[in-house]
């Protein structure tokens, strides 16, 4: 099905009636997988008490993960795979029963691509607070219930805390690499910091060494509008019916998203002034196409994300802050003893390249010295995900 392939993944495109028709069904109230649904590739971890930094306590959490290649005997050529705030486990394979979308990195990973499953053992986890079977918001508490808006607050760190566990589970003590882009470049970094002798290369891709007022403020707008959306209702929609959640709210605030995930060049040329039918917007009831691209993406995001789970992952990244309690910022990269790639994009308003040249300063190893690689891409943040040969090619200038 057409409306399974990320957004993310192509360049923007006008809305077709073909496409529209595909989201004439009532959306359901979450778009989170539950137990219950097909497993499809996925694989589990269950893990005991975990305590947040906010203080809080999970009596326990799973993650939802999934492999390709084979670990070595020696567990020394596993490489961990981390996805930004609306991926999830599934970066390669096609859509199907379990698996709402395709692949998001299918150029990337595989037998003989960039990351080279002949060689590496990959595994990608659904981060800690996740909808895709990783414990979340929409994940039953103990009281039978699901914990909705009452999920503990969780850090970047207490994410990456959680997946320390998974790598001791599955007995790899030392990353081959480490790989990030957006929100999991914040956890790659974290890695590096935090555990620099478990990690042997390092690529941070499309992320800052903070989150900044800026990105706060955006990320407060978007929780905001799935907040005030009634059928939120505080966070305990999910008894609603089909077409009953907060789904109004949440396409909201995904379409606010997209807004900083394109550039501006993308739009324009892309859509112009363009109508989306033959009906005049200009008082006459029709819409410019790029609205019409807006609300179709939105609409399509409620079928495979939880609303709840959206804010939780905003509020991890305004947590965002490598220098916090480290002594700042340079402190805390100075710590980072890895083979670092740093990649930045130069069209990026979400995470312009000025962060990922700091980034790259800060760190004593680097590919390219100070400065950070940087893409020239007319498709903004979503470029990591789009211009696959290129980023292919600074992935390879690491892996070797």
């Amino acid at each position: 099905m057409d409306w399974q392939t990320s957004e993310d993944t192509v360049p923007s495109a006008p809305v077709t009636e073909a496409d529209a028709r595909l989201l004439l069904g009532r959306p359901p109230a979450t778009g989170a997988w539950r137990d219950g649904d097909p497993v499809g590739d996925r694989h589990f971890a269950t893990f005991g008490a975990f305590d947040t930094e906010g203080g809080a306590r999970l009596p326990g959490y799973r993650l939802a993960y999934e492999t390709w290649g084979e670990l070595s005997p020696r567990c020394d050529n596993a490489i961990l795979l981390l996805h930004a705030l609306t991926g999830d486990s599934h970066v390669r394979g096609p859509a199907g029963p379990g698996h709402p979308t395709a692949g998001w990195w299918d150029g990337i990973v595989g037998p003989g691509s960039a990351i080279d499953t002949d060689r590496w053992f990959v595994i990608a986890p659904n981060m800690l607070g996740g909808c895709q079977g990783s414990t979340g918001p929409a994940s039953i508490a103990p009281n039978g219930l699901e914990w909705a808006a009452r999920f503990p607050y969780l850090t970047v760190r207490d994410q990456v805390a959680a997946m320390v566990r998974l790598a001791d589970d599955l007995g790899i003590e030392r990353w081959a690499a480490v790989v990030g882009g957006s929100m999991g470049g914040m956890h790659a970094l974290e890695w590096g910091i935090t555990h620099p002798e478990r990690v042997e290369r390092l690529a941070v891709i499309a992320a800052p060494p903070v989150n900044t007022a800026d990105q706060i403020a955006l990320n407060s707008a978007q929780s905001e509008a799935i907040r005030i959306d009634p059928r939120f209702a505080g966070g305990d929609y999910y008894d609603a019916g089909d077409g009953n959640g907060p789904t109004r709210g949440l396409s909201l605030a995904r379409r606010m998203a997209l807004l900083n995930y394109r550039s501006p060049t993308e739009l324009n040329q892309r859509f112009q002034r363009s109508w989306q039918s033959g009906v005049s917007p200009l008082g006459h009831g029709g819409r410019f196409a790029v609205e019409s691209y807006l609300d179709f993406h939105g609409n399509k995001f409620t079928r495979r994300f939880d609303a709840n789970s959206y804010i939780t992952l905003v509020e991890a990244m305004n947590s965002h802050d490598v220098g916090r309690d480290r002594g700042g910022v340079e402190d805390a990269l100075a710590r980072i003893t890895a083979k670092t790639l740093v990649l930045g994009i130069d069209s990026d308003r979400l995470f312009p390249v000025e962060g990922q040249h700091r980034i790259a300063a800060g760190i004593s190893d680097t590919l390219d010295g100070d400065r950070a690689a940087v893409i020239t891409s007319d498709f903004g943040h979503d470029g990591f995900l789009i211009e696959i040969p290129v980023v292919a090619a600074h992935l390879r200038r690491l892996l070797g």
